[in-house]
């Protein structure tokens, strides 16, 4: 299965989302904030896709989303982006900045399977 980094400072939805993963046969990873997570995604081997919140301390998931696009060791990490606050100007950001699939909160999990499905 896939290994996968959640990152969303809410630390309840963060463990929730893991474990549902872990259930699925993925490993996870957990950060909270962007700079966590921009550490644990330029880790070797890579994650296999990322599960990222828009707002967040330490940056944005818009900034985060760019700069793992620019960065040659996680440029082609598929990113879900899963927010309770984004409206349809940031979705079409999020999506032409690289995120293949906006998802909102709260969480249905059949959504976020067949995302991760379609981004695998």
């Amino acid at each position: 299965m896939a290994t996968i980094l959640v990152v969303d400072d809410d630390r309840v939805l963060s463990t929730l989302v893991a474990s549902l993963l872990r259930e699925k046969g993925h490993k996870t990873f957990v950060a909270f904030d962007a700079v966590q997570a921009m550490m644990v995604a330029m880790r070797r081997p890579p994650v296999n896709a990322i599960v990222l919140d828009v707002n967040m301390p330490g940056g944005s998931g818009e900034e985060t989303l760019k700069k793992l696009k620019d960065s040659t060791r996680t440029s082609d990490i598929p990113v879900i982006i899963l927010s309770g606050s984004i409206d349809a100007a940031g979705q079409e950001r999020v999506r032409a900045l690289g995120a293949v699939a906006v998802l909102s909160k709260p969480l249905v999990p059949a959504q976020l399977f067949e995302a991760l499905a379609t981004a695998l």
